[in-house]
């Protein structure tokens, strides 16, 4: 699988770390920005190149990094197509569904959102949250239930 990688200067350390996983799992990766650690760089200018070769590439999955996440998800969320979600943390507990099936934020994003891009904020999570976050993020797959489905065309 294709996964496309963007941070700014806040998740850039965390960005390499999550690329060099992500070869490990035998995905192939690209690293769309920022190259160099730049203080004061701006997010837009990386996450949406990386949301751009997402939406264009079916299939294929983006992780966005920040300090927050929240800036990078809505900047990667205004190219159609696109699908991100934030990630902060393990929650306090599992949802229970519709279905009565127990799922994580992370497996909601993925099962019921068909999220395509995982957004992360550096400054909220460990790198080894953010690997297990990366993980469940790509070991998870959208349900296909059409009541989903419907919800997603109306985007």
């Amino acid at each position: 699988m294709k996964l496309y990688f963007a941070s700014d200067h806040a998740g850039f350390a965390l960005k390499h770390s999550l690329i060099t996983e992500a070869q490990a799992l035998g995905h192939e990766t690209e690293d769309c920005g920022a190259h160099a650690l730049t203080p004061g760089d701006d997010y837009p200018d990386f996450v949406t190149p990386c949301a751009e070769k997402v939406a264009g590439e079916p299939g294929s999955f983006g992780v966005v990094i920040g300090g927050s996440g929240q800036g990078e998800a809505m900047c990667a969320n205004r190219v159609r197509g696109v699908r991100a979600a934030v990630y902060y943390g393990p929650e306090p507990h599992p949802q229970t569904d519709a279905d009565g099936d127990t799922l994580t934020m992370l497996e909601s994003e993925r099962a019921h959102n068909d999220a395509n891009i995982l957004s992360l904020g550096a400054r909220f999570l460990s790198e080894e949250q953010a690997s297990d976050a990366l993980r469940v993020f790509l070991k998870t797959s959208f349900s296909g239930e059409e009541r989903h489905v419907r919800r997603l065309a109306k985007f």
